[in-house]
C-alpha cells in the first residue's frame, strides 16, 4: 500500500476526468439536450507542498467536482453564472460574508487548457486561499478523452447539433469546512450583573451546517427517572431527523454556566436542560447559543419548536 500512494501517478488527482469519461454514458439520460452536468465528490490526491525531490506519500484531499456541459455560444455566461451561484452559496452561510470573494485568474495558474479561470477565495488571517477553482475548458478536453468521431459527441443546442464545452467547478472541500470553521469562531465580550466584563467563545456556525442542533442534559435530581425522560426525547429528536448530543450521559455534573461554555464551543444551537421539576409539570429550559435566551417550554414542545426553527433558518 505505502508503495502505491508513493507513485502519484497511480493516484487520482481530481475528478474532472471521471465525468469526462462519463459523458457519452449520460447522453441517453438527458435525450442529447444541453446544458445539463455531472457533480462528485470524493477523495483525491496531491504533492505535498515544499516537499523535495525522491518518494513520498501525496496529501489526500476531499474534493467536490461539477462539470457542465453547455453550447459553445453560452459557455462565457455559464462561467459566470456559477461564479455567482457559488460565491452566494459561501456568504449565505457565513457569519462574516464578505471574508469570501471572487477574482479572475490572470496569472496562467490553470495552464493552457482553460480559455478562462475563476476562483472563489476566503481570506484567512495568513492570506486569501481558493476554495473553488471554475474553469472554461472548452472542448479539447471533452475530444481528447473520446478520441474518433466528432458526430458521436455533438449534443442538441436548440435545432442545431454542436460539440459542448465544458465548464469545470472544483471544490476543496476540506478547505471549505476550515474557512467556515474560522469564519464562525467569535469572542464574545459580556458583563454580568457585577458590572464584570468576561469573554466566552461561541462556535456560530449556521444552523444548517451546525453538525449537532441540540445538547440535551439534566440537572440534579434523581437520576434515572431524568436519564430515561432525556432518553425518550433524544429518540424522538433523532426519528424527527434532528441531530443531538446526549450530554446527561456525562458522570461529572457541571453548572448550567460551564454546560453552555462547553456547548457554545461545540456550536451547538440550544441546549435542553432537565431538571427535577420536570418530571412533575413536563416543564424544561431551552437555551438559545446566539441570543443566550433561556425558555421555558413543555417537553412535548421541543421537536416541534427546532423543526420550525431549523426549516426558517434554512429558507432565509
Amino acid at each position: 500500500m505505502s508503495k502505491q500512494l508513493q507513485d502519484s501517478s497511480t493516484l487520482r488527482t481530481n475528478l474532472l476526468q471521471g465525468a469526462l469519461e462519463q459523458y457519452l454514458p449520460s447522453l441517453e439520460l438527458v435525450n442529447r439536450r444541453l446544458p445539463f452536468g455531472l457533480a462528485e465528490t470524493g477523495v483525491c490526491y496531491q504533492p505535498l507542498e515544499g516537499q523535495t525531490d525522491g518518494p513520498s506519500c501525496p496529501a489526500e484531499v476531499t474534493r467536490a467536482s461539477l462539470v457542465w456541459f453547455c453550447s459553445p455560444r453560452t459557455s462565457s455566461q455559464w462561467l459566470d453564472y456559477w461564479a455567482r451561484q457559488r460565491l452566494q452559496w459561501w456568504r449565505k452561510f457565513a457569519l462574516g460574508p464578505s471574508s469570501f470573494s471572487c477574482s479572475e485568474v490572470s496569472d496562467g495558474g490553470e495552464g493552457e487548457r482553460a480559455s478562462r479561470a475563476v476562483r472563489i477565495l476566503y481570506q484567512f488571517p495568513w492570506g486569501a486561499e481558493p476554495l473553488e477553482t471554475l474553469c472554461n475548458l472548452g472542448d479539447t478536453e471533452l475530444l481528447q478523452t473520446h478520441r474518433g468521431s466528432r458526430a458521436k459527441l455533438q449534443c442538441r443546442d436548440g435545432r442545431k447539433y454542436v460539440l459542448p464545452h465544458v465548464i469545470s467547478v472544483c471544490g476543496n472541500i476540506d478547505r471549505g469546512v476550515l474557512a467556515y470553521l474560522h469564519n464562525s469562531l467569535q469572542e464574545v465580550k459580556k458583563t454580568d450583573s457585577k458590572q464584570r466584563l468576561y469573554k466566552r467563545k461561541v462556535l456560530k456556525l449556521h444552523p444548517s451546517l451546525a453538525p449537532v442542533k441540540v445538547a440535551l442534559d439534566m440537572g440534579r435530581g434523581p437520576t434515572v427517572e431524568l436519564r430515561q425522560v432525556c432518553e425518550g426525547l433524544l429518540q424522538e429528536l433523532l426519528e424527527g431527523g434532528i441531530s443531538a448530543w446526549p450530554g446527561y450521559l456525562d458522570t461529572m455534573h457541571s453548572t448550567m454556566e460551564q454546560l453552555s461554555t462547553k456547548y457554545d464551543e461545540m456550536g451547538v444551537l440550544f441546549t435542553v436542560l432537565m431538571a427535577d421539576s420536570t418530571l412533575e409539570s413536563g416543564l424544561v429550559q431551552v437555551r438559545n447559543r446566539d441570543t443566550t435566551i433561556k425558555e421555558t417550554m413543555h417537553i412535548s414542545q421541543v421537536k416541534i419548536f427546532l423543526t420550525k426553527y431549523i426549516r426558517a433558518s434554512e429558507n432565509v
